[in-house]
Formats: C-alpha cells, structure tokens, sequence
C-alpha cells in the first residue's frame, strides 16, 4: 500500500508539471518555392521561475533545410508575471525541391525535456516552360527608383544660391567697371546757444517739482549742474570741476560780478543741502530756480544769426585704390564659388538622370 502510494503520488506530480508547462512549434508557411524563407516559431508557456533552454542549429534542421537566422529569444510575462511565455524563431530556406518531414522539436524547462508535433514542409521548383526550353528573356532593363525630393534638395539650395551670386557678381562688376565716385548725404543740425539748452533743462525740473517728494538734495544737483554746464559753454572755463567759490571767483574776473549775488545764494543753499542734510522752505525753492532763470537771462550771449534749420550737405568723394582692389578681391571669390557650386549641382544631376 505504501509503495502504490507513492507511485501514485509521483504521476500525480508528474501530470501537474506537464500541465504547467505548454510547449507548441509552427510554421508560417507550409509550402514554398526554391530560395524562398519561412519562419519557425517555438512557443514555451511555464512557470516564471522556469529556466528554458531552446534548441541551437549550426546550419541545418534537417537536410535539405537550411537554417538562416536564429533570431533572439522573446518573453512575455502573464497573470500577474508568474508565468510566461516565451518564443524562439528560426528563418529557413530550401533550395532542394521535396516534401520535407520536419521532426519534433525538444525543449529543456530545468530538468524536464519537452516535445512539440512534428511540421512538414513542401518545397517547389520554379515552373519552366517545356515546350519553349530554348527561350531565354536575357537581363532585365534598370528600373529607375521613384522621384524623392532629397536626392535633389542639395542641388535646388545650391543653384539658388548660384543665382543669387550671379547677380552680385553683375552688379559689382558694373561698379568696379564705372568706377563712379562715392556719394554721401550728410546732415548738420546746428547747435543750440547755451542759453536756450541751459532753460529748457530747467523747465523740466521744475516740471518734475521734485522738491516737492522731499528729494531737495536731486532736486538741487540736477540744478547746479544745468548752471554749472551753462557756465562752461558761455564763459569758457570748466565750471563742472570747480567749486563754487572758484566759479564764483572766475565769474567776478569776467565782470559780471553784478549778476552773481543770487547765484552765489544758490550754490550755497545747494551745498547745505547736499552735505548738511537743509531742508529749505518752499519758497526758497522757488526763488533760487527763479534766480537761476534771472542769471541766465542776463548772461546769455545772442548769435548773430539764429538758423536752427538742420541743412544737408552732399560730399562726393573718389573710390581710392584699396577699394577699388577689395571690390576686384570680392568679385573674383564670388565667382569661384559660383563655378564651383554650379560644379556640384551638375555633378549631382548628371548622377541622378544620366
């Protein structure tokens, strides 16, 4: 009773292995002509645990069949990646012409060995024409590919650009041909008299009345240095890089003492407020923008004409030698890489349609 205990227990384990593991061979074509390919494909369904060890062929299955490629191995994993399937292909060709009987493949999933059905394979000659057997077509005529845009891309950019140096070339050598002089149009915009600029600066600081934000100390400097570059254009002397006491003492030298009492009052209202932190009342702003106004009024030197108008004036000068030896330079480049390009795109096409 023991023994037929474990008998049974043995073919019980040995049918439930057999059940897990599925093993099947196929063929995409049963039949074929000489030179012709297939594919045989084995299919091994196991445990994901399994190792499967497919069959290797040097050149041959059988004889008379070939073996051409033995493709990599493909898995594919199921319920939950505890199984899975894997396939082997095997590209064959015949160049006999039989019906093959392909025996069965084997497999090794670990230590077991597995059988799949035999395959059969019929292989066929090319029919021949027996009444004719002498006939012979000969080679067959060169077939021309379809017409793809990147074969003549390259050439279609290249003649564009061909052209478009042709033309230049034209047009400098028309240059360089007539060697006419080079003309230039430029326009003089007089400068404005001091005074003018100097007031025009101060309406906009008063407009801004940034006096008025509690910013006195830009509100000053923006002033001083409007009188300041006033100073130097009229007098002459580099009022942005003295003190005030220097400008003050130059301006005396100029006899115009009689106008600098109430500059003097603002350059000294301007350096408390810059370096003392003074905070000066509203009217003594003021007054010491209308002093600066005053003060320029007084100074200010009329010009004898007052012609703002901008005016244009032409200068004609002649294309010296160096030019003229650049611009020769230029056209020989240029038509070197207009011959050798168009060499390029003539190549091509001959490759192409010839």
């Amino acid at each position: 009773m023991v023994a037929s205990f474990v008998l049974l227990c043995c073919l019980t384990t040995s049918n439930l292995r057999a059940q897990q593991v599925v093993f099947e061979a196929t063929i995409d074509s049963t039949q074929l002509l000489i030179g012709e390919q297939a594919i045989i494909q084995l299919k091994v369904s196991t445990d994901a645990t399994d190792r499967v060890v497919f069959p290797t062929y040097k050149d041959t299955i059988v004889k008379g069949i070939s073996v051409l490629q033995q493709l990599l191995p493909d898995t594919q994993y199921v319920n939950n990646e505890k199984r899975m399937i894997l396939s082997k292909r095997y590209q064959i060709t015949s160049f006999d012409s039989a019906l093959y009987y392909i025996p069965p493949f084997q497999v090794q999933v670990d230590s077991a060995t597995y059988y799949s059905k035999s395959l059969a394979l019929k292989v066929l000659s090319v029919p021949v024409d027996t009444l004719k057997p002498e006939q012979f077509f000969g080679e067959k005529a060169i077939l021309r590919p379809a017409f793809v845009w990147g074969d003549i891309e390259l050439s279609v950019l290249l003649s564009l650009v061909i052209i478009g140096f042709v033309f230049l070339v034209i047009y400098l050598t028309r240059k360089y041909i007539e060697d006419k002089p080079i003309i230039r149009r430029v326009k003089i915009v007089p400068k404005l008299p001091a005074h003018q600029v100097a007031i025009h600066e101060i309406e906009t600081i008063k407009a801004e009345k940034k006096w008025q934000n509690s910013r006195e100390k830009e509100y000053y400097t923006e002033l001083t240095d409007v009188i300041r570059s006033y100073i130097k254009e009229r007098f002459e002397f580099n009022a942005l890089e003295m003190t005030t006491s220097e400008i003050i003492e130059h301006l005396q030298a100029t006899n115009n003492a009689e106008y600098i009492g109430e500059l003097k009052e603002l350059f000294e209202t301007s350096d408390l407020v810059k370096f003392a932190k003074h905070r000066p009342l509203m009217n003594e702003n003021d007054m010491n923008l209308l002093n600066a106004i005053d003060f320029i009024d007084k100074t200010k030197l009329e010009p004898v004409e007052a012609d703002t108008q901008p005016k244009e004036m032409t200068i004609v000068e002649k294309r010296s030698k160096k030019n003229r030896v650049l611009l020769l330079l230029l056209i020989i480049v240029l038509s070197a890489s207009s011959l050798t390009a168009l060499y390029f795109v003539i190549r091509d096409l001959y490759r192409l349609f010839i």
